[in-house]
């Protein structure tokens, strides 16, 4: 599943919920123990992060996500581009490689927990590891307004068209430009979807729903299945980083 828009000719990509997955059905808690593992990595030197980067293609693609991580990535492009360049120039070649190939496990692990998880799954879990209400209520709204930033950023895009803004160029300084107007696009479009999320929040504290006696729909259970999710990433991580 793919949501997003058109902005100035181009395709907004935000993944949506992968049901073929089989990460679909696994613990939420799993998931994110899965992603913090895979985000830790990103600190490994370069042979160990190549490596890793090997296994994660594969944990991509045995889950059905590599077309969605791969159009994920694609909509980076610039940025890595920007990175490996400005990297190369001024330190050298291993950080620039380094550099981009955190940025693209990253990308992956959103797409990971993003295709495979609903908001609602991920205030659960975040329940039951004992986060108050009031911050899993807010962080599973932020993680809800994914689509709704894509919207908040169209939104922007074409309020500054409209004023002149974002006027074509080519060539080097042409990719400069782009770089700044997607910051420029992206740091507000952020802050407002945010703002949005604890106005809910409140709003939704306002009417007991973080009362101590609040019941949840649905128990989690970890499977063992999904033990294996988080101690095979994890036991990977860490012999790579006593190697």
């Amino acid at each position: 599943m793919m949501a997003g828009g058109r902005a100035g000719g181009r395709r907004l990509y935000v993944p949506g919920l992968i049901e073929a997955s089989p990460l679909r059905r696994a613990d939420p808690r799993a998931k994110l123990a899965l992603s913090a593992c895979a985000s830790l990595a990103v600190m490994l030197p370069l042979n160990r992060l190549v490596l890793l980067m090997g296994l994660y293609v594969l944990l991509l693609l045995w889950a059905r996500l590599l077309p969605t991580a791969g159009r994920q990535i694609w909509r980076l492009k610039w940025l890595l581009i920007a990175l490996f360049a400005l990297d190369w120039l001024f330190v050298g070649l291993d950080l620039a490689i380094v550099v981009s190939l955190r940025v693209v496990l990253l990308a992956g692990v959103f797409t990971l927990f993003v295709g495979t998880t609903a908001p609602d799954e991920l205030r659960l879990a975040l329940e039951r590891l004992r986060v108050p209400y009031r911050y899993a209520f807010s962080l599973s709204l932020a993680f809800q307004s994914v689509n709704l930033l894509s919207e908040e950023w169209i939104a922007i895009h074409e309020a500054q068209s409209s004023r002149g803004a974002f006027a074509r160029e080519t060539g080097l300084r042409g990719i400069v430009l782009q770089l700044r107007d997607w910051v420029a696009l992206t740091v507000p479009a952020i802050v407002l979807t945010t703002r949005r999320a604890w106005a809910m929040t409140e709003a939704a504290c306002a009417r007991g729903f973080d009362s101590p006696r609040r019941s949840t729909y649905r128990a989690l259970a970890m499977r063992p299945w999904d033990w294996v999710l988080v101690g095979v990433p994890a036991a990977i991580v860490v012999a790579l980083a006593l190697w």
